[in-house]
């Protein structure tokens, strides 16, 4: 039997206003209740309202953790429009998105360089969610598996395994994010499954046995209890639904085993 605990992290992506993502967060610490005693629950909140966000949650002592969507690999400098993790970190946040498949495919960032953003923030402490996924054109040419292989493999290149422990991975399907597709939980744990059997290759069974591996893929309240279900799948990281308190509670509360 796994001893992972579910981990449902919410992506606000550009959404929302200071008072929107007040008013969210202020309605999501306040019903989380006991739920964050047996579900690892993290905001993914927009830079410039973290600050705002951290308040909130510092005020409701809910336990969930905040999150950046990015991080940039240098400790400071002249890198304009760049957060560093020390920045990060002097605002509360403990935990960052690397590789969301907006930032590989609409921002254009290579693996190399979010190699080098995973590294710099595990090497502060951070915790990392690594997002990996095929596009639809990949998943039609039966390349998942390949593509998958090649994301996770670049991301965690010079990883060591004493870093495991703050490591996350995401799979998301890019072909069903934001479109209303969701993969078939069959299709969801063949994927994580191979994830899985992957980092028992970089790593030992015994260390991949006890990294969290989400499903990011539309994630709703009327598909969370199948996905979640499925022995390799350990959450998920949640788009549209997050934006709405109603709908995320339901999911984090389907997280409870």
């Amino acid at each position: 039997m796994t001893t992972r605990k579910t981990f449902v992290g919410g992506n606000w992506k550009m959404n929302l206003d200071r008072a929107g993502s007040v008013a969210l967060a202020r309605d999501v610490a306040g019903r989380a209740g006991a739920l964050t005693e047996k579900v690892d629950v993290a905001l993914f909140v927009p830079f410039v309202y973290i600050e705002a966000v951290a308040d909130v949650l510092k005020a409701e002592d809910s336990g969930i953790r905040l999150g950046a969507q990015d991080v940039y690999d240098q400790p400071g400098g002249a890198f304009t429009g760049e957060i560093s993790t020390a920045m990060l970190q002097d605002l509360g946040v403990t935990d960052v998105l690397v590789g969301h498949s907006e930032r590989r495919h609409v921002i254009g960032e290579t693996n190399d360089l979010l190699n080098r953003k995973t590294r710099a923030a595990l090497d502060a402490g951070l915790n990392v969610t690594l997002c990996i996924g095929e596009t639809l054109d990949e998943r039609e040419a039966s390349k998942t598996n390949d593509v998958n292989d090649r994301q996770l493999t670049a991301g965690l290149a010079d990883v060591p395994a004493s870093q495991l422990d703050l490591l996350t991975i995401a799979y998301e399907p890019v072909w069903a994010i934001g479109t209303g597709k969701t993969a078939t939980p069959e299709d969801a744990q063949d994927a994580h499954a191979f994830i899985r059997a992957r980092l028992a290759s970089l790593y030992s069974q015994a260390q991949a046995d006890q990294i969290r591996i989400q499903y990011g893929g539309s994630v709703k309240p009327d598909n969370v209890r199948l996905l979640f279900g499925q022995p390799d799948i350990d959450g998920g990281l949640i788009g549209g639904a997050a934006l709405k308190a109603g709908d995320f509670l339901t999911i984090v509360e389907a997280g409870v085993k």
